[in-house]
């Protein structure tokens, strides 16, 4: 990890990120419901989740700002323990400046995961900002980390520990799990 980077991520209280193309692979599955009418459902990776529970545990709230409403995304971000869960908003600052407030954070202490242009506002503000391996090259182009793992497929994750490396707690999650720091 880069000096610059693990500074940024050294400063991170708040992590929020987009859903469809960074929790999820952005692909969504229809399928028919008891009443006929098609269900929409969606991929989530096991690694991210516990990777958020983690940050959680740390002391790092965790949000997602969702241009898409989706009953998955809510029990989702609940199994997660996400503190601020927002969808069906395009417009993003609004939903960012709220949570800000309501976290009493500035922008510097925010790291934000997005994948696409509604996202370029949020990730030209924040301390922080990242998207993963199959983001826009726009938004690849512009953040200050792109993941080696694509969206739904371990890129929150990574982010998370990249975060908790730069804050020094990546070894007590070792230790929880008898994990020499040798071996990571």
């Amino acid at each position: 990890m880069s000096p610059e980077i693990a500074s940024r991520a050294a400063r991170v209280k708040l992590l929020l990120m987009d859903v469809d193309g960074v929790l999820t692979d952005g692909r969504f599955y229809y399928l028919p419901g008891v009443d006929g009418l098609m269900l929409e459902t969606k991929g989530f990776d096991s690694q991210d989740g516990i990777g958020l529970q983690w940050a959680r545990s740390m002391g790092i709230d965790t949000g997602v700002i969702s241009g898409r409403d989706s009953p998955a995304v809510t029990t989702r971000a609940s199994q997660c323990g996400m503190k601020y869960v927002y969808q069906g908003r395009l417009e993003k600052t609004p939903v960012y400046e709220e949570i800000l407030a309501a976290a009493g954070v500035g922008d510097q202490q925010v790291g934000y995961i997005g994948d696409d242009l509604t996202d370029a506002p949020l990730l030209a503000r924040v301390g922080l900002s990242a998207a993963p391996a199959n983001a826009r090259e726009e938004v690849k182009r512009m953040v200050h980390l792109v993941t080696s793992a694509s969206g739904g497929r371990g890129a929150v994750r990574e982010v998370v520990e990249v975060v908790l490396r730069a804050q020094g707690r990546w070894e007590e999650i070792l230790r929880k799990y008898g994990v020499s720091a040798r071996h990571s």
